[in-house]
């Protein structure tokens, strides 16, 4: 059985290294008290972390179950592009993942899917997995619509053997905690949005079912909804934002992963 992606995606926190280190010392700890751990970890802290959480993630129970991520990546390599983190410096700090095109990214910041596309193929080039956020901001009666152009532009001109490299996130924007008018999803619900995604990626992107990317759900995920989505057999992880800086919540999360 292939083991659960369990992305932490702390966002814009915490405030200082302090706070940081306490997350992750709790859940080394967590971790030592296992016999047998069924998920993978992958921690994306802001960029001012990423070297020192690298240095956490090398050593101790987080050896062998965790990974580097990072919260987004700049489409060129270089260049004077002020304020823009590279490819090759996220290389250097041993970033394995990268989230690309979050929706506080897309909806906040105003990230195209030509943008997302554009920073999906710099982590390719680089060798970052990339974890791909894909969702609609409503669900009305265009959603279905709304997907499969998000998802046929935001992979536009890549290849098979780069859409196999891709982790997909699914992330409906409405049921973000801090979205207005936010309610929560359900299984059933997550599981079609999947489906319209992955048919997609079958027919217009030319990717075999067999072959398919492994996909998260990360619409507000708590202690309270992730076995629910997580014990689907078409989800293979979540994408965790602010209950993975509350260090007794995100362990408690890591407890009801089977």
């Amino acid at each position: 059985m292939n083991k659960k992606y369990i992305v932490a995606n702390w966002k814009n926190h915490p405030q200082t290294w302090a706070e940081a280190e306490q997350i992750l010392d709790f859940v080394d700890e967590y971790l030592g008290s296992l016999n047998e751990k069924e998920f993978s970890l992958v921690f994306c802290p802001p960029f001012v972390f990423l070297e020192e959480v690298d240095k956490i993630l090398r050593t101790s129970h987080f050896e062998h179950e965790a990974s580097l991520g990072a919260q987004d990546i700049f489409w060129e390599d270089t260049g004077a592009d002020t304020g823009e983190i590279s490819g090759p410096m996220l290389r250097k700090l041993g970033v394995r993942y990268v989230i690309i095109g979050h929706s506080e990214r897309r909806w906040k910041l105003g990230e195209s899917d030509e943008i997302v596309n554009k920073k999906l193929k710099a982590a390719l080039r680089n060798e970052i997995i990339p974890i791909v956020c894909l969702g609609e901001r409503v669900r009305d009666e265009n959603f279905k619509e709304f997907l499969k152009e998000q998802v046929k532009k935001t992979f536009a001109g890549l290849n098979r053997d780069e859409l196999e490299k891709c982790i997909m996130a699914y992330e409906p924007v409405w049921a973000i905690s801090t979205s207005p008018n936010a309610r929560p999803d359900t299984p059933a619900s997550a599981l079609e949005s999947i489906a319209i995604i992955r048919e997609t990626l079958t027919v217009n992107c030319k990717l075999e079912t067999i072959n398919l990317p492994p996909f998260l759900y990360g619409g507000s995920v708590t202690s309270k909804n992730v076995a629910d989505f997580i014990g689907q057999k078409e989800i293979n992880g979540v994408l965790v934002g602010g209950a993975s800086v509350n260090k007794e919540e995100f362990v408690k999360i890591l407890s009801l992963v089977k």
